[in-house]
């Protein structure tokens, strides 16, 4: 797992994103999960079935305010998603898991509420809380995570602290397919950072495939995806080796309203591209205009030229 984690992390470095630090695997985090399940339990929004533990939903009174579903939806992305709406003792179908006492052949720890294991949700509250503290300023992921994960885990973190909001702002991307499906680790059809760098392939130029599609948007992964990205990469590095070049204010303004405008990385490529053509094309006599174009494309785009 440590060897995985630092590979992690050079990835992450050599496409210029800086890792989460500190990087805290679950396992090392058993101890507080525990403490802030009783900090959920001492706020009266744990109760028990059987031998497991679970939340009430209705201890937070701004449960839905990550998702703004109603409850039919919620219900039905709930049991798709590892959810046990159906399970008797219950008191609300929706109420998570948050301590599952120790099943057959499955992981578990010796702790003070018993032998077994964390359910999800808690896991996140526990390592956000303890390392990044709350109110969060951001709190992002994949779209297919805002519920149950992330409504989830903002109900329980906002009950065991007693405030909220547990994030200033909720950010959640797209999903990026592959080959007419979903990337996702349980289907196995991952790409990976490490094997492209591998494979001879410029971390800038993968950075570059992944932002020429708005966060927001559903996309897929392709090599000419990535092809396309090396040619741009290779078009802007000899537009802004030249002495000279076209004005840049207007490229420059343009990059900054592009990312103003909810991070809209697609728009600013493009700035910089007709930019990047011009130059290309018919050159410019300002000697500033290569220099600032790649100070901008570097400190707003992560790009080094």
């Amino acid at each position: 797992a440590r060897r995985e984690i630092l590979r992690f992390k050079d990835d992450m470095a050599a496409l210029r994103v800086l890792p989460p630090d500190p990087f805290v695997p679950v396992t090392e985090a058993m101890p507080r999960i525990v403490d802030w399940i009783e900090e959920c339990r001492l706020a009266g929004a744990v109760y028990r079935v059987d031998n497991d533990l679970y939340f009430d939903i209705h201890s937070d009174a701004d449960f839905g305010q990550v998702s703004h579903l109603d409850e039919q939806a919620m219900l039905e992305v709930f049991a798709e998603r590892g959810g046990d709406p159906q399970r008797p003792g219950k008191r609300h179908p929706l109420d998570p898991l948050l301590w599952l006492s120790a099943r057959p052949n499955e992981p578990a720890w010796n702790t003070r509420l018993g032998h077994g294991r964390p359910g999800w949700h808690i896991e996140c509250v526990a390592i956000a809380l303890d390392n990044a503290g709350a109110p969060l300023d951001v709190q992002g992921g994949g779209r297919d995570l805002v519920f149950p994960h992330h409504e989830m885990s903002v109900s329980q973190a906002q009950v065991a602290t007693g405030r909220g909001p547990c994030a200033r702002a909720y950010v959640h991307t797209g999903m990026v397919g592959l080959d007419g499906e979903k990337m996702s680790k349980s289907k196995g059809n991952l790409v990976f950072v490490s094997k492209l760098r591998d494979e001879g392939h410029d971390p800038l130029a993968i950075r570059l495939a992944i932002l020429d599609h708005h966060y927001r948007s559903d996309w897929e992964w392709t090599s000419d995806g990535l092809r396309v990205a090396e040619a741009r990469l290779e078009r802007w590095r000899a537009a802004m080796s030249r002495e000279s070049g076209p004005d840049p204010d207007d490229a420059v303004a343009e990059i900054r309203a592009a990312l103003a405008a909810d991070l809209d990385a697609p728009r600013a490529l493009a700035a910089v591209d007709a930019w990047a053509n011009a130059q290309l094309a018919a050159g410019g006599d300002n000697v500033a205009g290569p220099g600032l174009v790649a100070r901008t494309v570097d400190a707003l785009l992560g790009i080094s030229i």
